[in-house]
Parts: structure tokens; C-alpha cells; sequence
């Protein structure tokens, strides 16, 4: 779906980011839609959280491509699946699951850096190895945003010139293997993200979350991408428990 992928690319502008009100499910792309949405794009969090399981890839991969079809089936607008690790380590591997991926008609997926079921990140040539290999699987025309998770891994209070460096870097190494895009969630410092958006020759995807930077000042460090993760399926789940207390005379 190549127009498809070149109408969502373009939607990546700068001070002018892109708004994804992250979905779960076909309803909530559909819902996501007729509000105005450009583009759709699921968060795995609330995916897994939908259909029973915990994140970090203990949604089955089977499930996981059979929901991502029946997002993009539901809508007209693009859409981006979170693939969380691709469900491999192995580049070889990865890029075949990917190539799943795209079957499905998705034109993007989030694609992380860190060790899913272990502990800290994969090491940044590896990671660059694995994106070129999901290059390789995909063709042009797929949209791979390629996440760091080093500001997650440490706590806000961390986040320092230092860090924004090490992002950099890997962001460097991520363009040069074909990533599409760089996310950067967890990091809320507006000095660091507008330092990575002008040292990184990719667009910058932020995360939005409650208490995060109003959209307007993220857009004016370079930011081109504004998603909201897990957020806004607990707004859902929450307004969903509310209603059924009423319900139950609590």
C-alpha cells in the first residue's frame, strides 16, 4: 500500500506533528476515525490488555497480526501497528514476522530496543543489524519508528544531557539502517527532546502521557509525531468502571 505509506510519511512534519490517539481494537480505530484521526496506530499495552494478557509480547504473534488486520480493515485512514520487539531477537527471524506484519496491510509498526522477558536494551549494533534486516524484509514503503526505551529505563529525574547523547547516537545508527522514524517515549525534558530532534535526521515521535508538556511546546522543540501509548484505553477502561458503579448503585 505504498500511497497509503507516503500519505502517512507526510503527515510527519516538524512543529507540526502527526496526533495518534492510540487504539486497541477495529472499534476504537473506528471511533479514532470519525473524531478526526489522520492516521491510526495501536498501542501494545492496551492491545494485550484487551485480549487478556500482560505486555511485552505474551499476546500471541497469531493474535497480534489478526488484530492489526482487523484495525486496518475497519478504517480508510493508515495504520501502524506497536510490534513491540518483532517476536524474535534473531534478525533473520524478525524480518519474516515483519513481512507478517505488513501482510496484514499496515503500513508502519513502533519497533523497541528493549530486551523483551530480560533486562536492559539490545546493544546498539544489534539493534541497527535488526532494523536493516526488517528493511530488508519490508521494502521502502513500511514505516518502521524506531523506539529507544533509554529514557523508561531510568527514572525522569536522570534524564540529563548525557543520556539525550546515548539517544542520539542510537538514533544515528537507527537512520543509517533504515529506520523511518525515532520515538523517544518517557523523556517529558522539552531542552533534551528539542537537542535529539535537531540531531537526528529522522522524525522525532514524542509520548504524550497526563502531566506531559502541553502539545504546543513538544511541537516547538522539532517534534513531529505526538502519540499516547497506553493512555488512552485507561481513560476508556476508567470511564467504562465509572459508568458500571453508577450502574451498580455504588
Amino acid at each position: 500500500m505504498p500511497d497509503q505509506f507516503h500519505a502517512f510519511a507526510a503527515l510527519h512534519v516538524p512543529g507540526d506533528p502527526l496526533i495518534l490517539f492510540n487504539v486497541w481494537d477495529a472499534g476504537s480505530a473506528v471511533v479514532a476515525a470519525r473524531a478526526g484521526a489522520k492516521a491510526v496506530a495501536t498501542g501494545s499495552a492496551s492491545v494485550a490488555t484487551a485480549h487478556g494478557f500482560s505486555d511485552a509480547e505474551a499476546l500471541p504473534i497469531d493474535l497480534a497480526l489478526a488484530n492489526a488486520e482487523r484495525v486496518r480493515r475497519a478504517v480508510s485512514v493508515p495504520v501502524s501497528i506497536d510490534f513491540e520487539g518483532g517476536y524474535a531477537v534473531d534478525p533473520e527471524a524478525l524480518g519474516e514476522n515483519m513481512a507478517r506484519l505488513q501482510a496484514t496491510g499496515a503500513i508502519g509498526c513502533n519497533f523497541e530496543d528493549q530486551v523483551i522477558g530480560g533486562a536492559g536494551m539490545h546493544g546498539l549494533a544489534a539493534q541497527a543489524r535488526r532494523i536493516a534486516a526488517i528493511r530488508r524484509a519490508v521494502g521502502t514503503d513500511f514505516f518502521v519508528n524506531a523506539r529507544t526505551d533509554i529514557f523508561l529505563q531510568a527514572k525522569p529525574g536522570t534524564h540529563d544531557t548525557a543520556m539525550a547523547d546515548a539517544a542520539i547516537e542510537r538514533g544515528r545508527a537507527y537512520t543509517d539502517a533504515g529506520a523511518s522514524g525515532f520515538f523517544v517515549p518517557g523523556l517529558a525534558d522539552l531542552r533534551l527532546l528539542e537537542r535529539i530532534c535537531a540531531a537526528v535526521p529522522l522524525p522525532v515521535n514524542f509520548m504524550a502521557f497526563p502531566g506531559a508538556p502541553a502539545a504546543r511546546d513538544v511541537a516547538a522543540t522539532g517534534v513531529a509525531r505526538i502519540s499516547h501509548g497506553p493512555f488512552p484505553h485507561l481513560l476508556a477502561l476508567k470511564a467504562f468502571e465509572d459508568a458500571a458503579r453508577v450502574a451498580f448503585g455504588d
